[in-house]
């Protein structure tokens, strides 16, 4: 039997009266195993169970029932477009669909929560568990990541604290790797999960005090909203005792602001879908090392990683994806991350920029890691944030710079400092403009893709 299926029951048997999930009203650890079991008699015999459900407990109890089922789940993206989940379902082979936005799906088995919520059925794991998730984009057909072994593993890494229960905040989308594992994690410790569907700084914080978090994950450019926010200076966050980044690189800087606000609770983390975990850094490591404030960490137990001939990071290890869906067992063998990065003589690795993201200018054709630019300007007194992406001109391509200034501040000023920060013109944004807040996407990186179309030619 399936050794994480079997420890995630145990979990749910052991919890009783605790309160599992708490999201307008609470869930306990009976309640959801009972519902589980509802959800379990109401899917019936089924073969591919794609779940597209935004954040709520059942979120992830489907995802178990069809799991206890023996069913392959394919997890939707909730921040993707309709036509790449339906590419997604379509490349997995999806038989029939969960949903709670069943009128953006076609014609099938396409079913409501309502509509499996069944005779309760006693819950038999099987042999393995079979999870998919999408790659990320919007480039016709996805390719789907194949993940088993790795739920295996959190039910080794995560246990009860001899402290006793624990309360994560959870505002990742629980269809995504990230908010996936949180939750499951949360779960497998006998926490409390307080669910929020969707982000909001304020409400962050009007959670953390009101119910004690102690855990909770950000995205960079999340956590700079809340440290941006008001309310922070009157609201209490001496109940956190980890909080982890993640997702995209973060501004030193700002790392800085967080362990000045949260203490020394703050960590970083590197991982992709296809391997979630690679490499970590904790605020201890950073105390007295105010140059790793710039570093995702050092490769975790069980992983491997290199850089390539072009500076590209490369991994292998434990965490890894099975393989891509169609694709042959990835093995022992080394997952290029599309990201560009480069390790201290300590084993520390830093990223420089995502591959696609780097701006070829001049006439030399100079690469320019637009990361690198974005953390330089968000250095300016006056900037809050920034990003920088390649625009085409009949002349080539030059750097333009997104900027959210928290006060005057001038296109002129904003390449001074570039020009300041880097004594090289290739590095100097070309072209600036400003706007109130930078989109994001649904886990909360930058939507540079919508910053581009939202920009136009000078």
């Amino acid at each position: 039997m399936s050794f994480f299926l079997t420890t995630v029951l145990a979990a749910l048997d052991d919890g009783g009266d605790r309160v599992l999930f708490r999201q307008d009203g609470v869930t306990t650890y009976h309640q959801a195993r009972d519902r589980l079991r509802r959800l379990h008699g109401g899917l019936g015999e089924v073969d591919v169970v794609a779940v597209d459900v935004r954040n709520r407990p059942e979120t992830l109890l489907v995802q178990l029932a069809a799991l206890l089922r023996g069913a392959t789940v394919l997890l939707v993206a909730a921040s993707a477009p309709r036509q790449d989940r339906l590419a997604a379902a379509a490349a997995a082979g999806v038989t029939t669909v969960v949903t709670d936005r069943p009128h953006e799906w076609p014609d099938g088995d396409v079913r409501c929560l309502d509509d499996v919520d069944g005779e309760p059925r006693e819950l038999q794991p099987p042999d393995a568990v079979r999870v998919l998730f999408p790659t990320g984009g919007t480039t016709g057909t996805p390719k789907l990541i194949r993940h088993s072994g790795i739920y295996d593993g959190m039910a080794y890494i995560f246990a009860p604290s001899p402290d006793g229960p624990g309360r994560t905040l959870l505002v990742a989308p629980m269809t995504h790797m990230t908010g996936n594992a949180t939750v499951l994690g949360a779960l497998l410790r006998r926490d409390t999960v307080v669910l929020q569907d969707g982000f909001d700084a304020g409400a962050v914080l009007e959670a953390i005090q009101e119910h004690r978090i102690d855990t909770l994950s950000l995205t960079p450019p999340r956590l700079a909203a809340v440290l941006d926010h008001p309310a922070l200076k009157s609201t209490d966050v001496s109940s956190v005792r980890s909080l982890s980044l993640g997702a995209a690189p973060l501004p030193p800087h700002r790392l800085a602001q967080a362990l000045d606000v949260f203490g020394p609770v703050v960590g970083q983390g590197y991982g992709l879908t296809e391997a979630p975990m690679i490499a970590s850094i904790s605020a201890a490591e950073l105390v007295g090392h105010p140059e790793r404030l710039g570093s995702v960490g050092r490769i975790v137990p069980g992983m491997e990683a290199r850089l390539t001939g072009d500076g590209e990071v490369e991994v292998r290890g434990l965490s890894m994806m099975d393989g891509y869906l169609g694709g042959p067992e990835v093995g022992a063998g080394w997952l290029r991350t599309g990201d560009l990065g480069r390790f201290d003589d300590e084993g520390y690795l830093y990223l420089l920029d995502r591959v696609d993201d780097v701006v070829v200018v001049g006439e030399h054709g100079t690469k320019v890691p637009s990361t690198v630019v974005e953390h330089a300007l968000a250095t300016h007194p006056a900037v809050r944030a920034a990003a920088v992406f390649g625009r085409h001109t009949v002349d080539g391509q030059v750097l333009h710079a997104v900027v959210v200034a928290s006060g005057k501040l001038t296109v002129e000023e904003v390449r001074a400092h570039a020009r300041s920060a880097f004594g090289q013109e290739h590095y100097v944004p070309a072209s600036v403009s400003f706007t109130d807040a930078l989109p994001l996407t649904e886990v909360g990186k930058v939507d540079k893709r919508a910053l581009a179309q939202l920009v136009t030619a000078p």
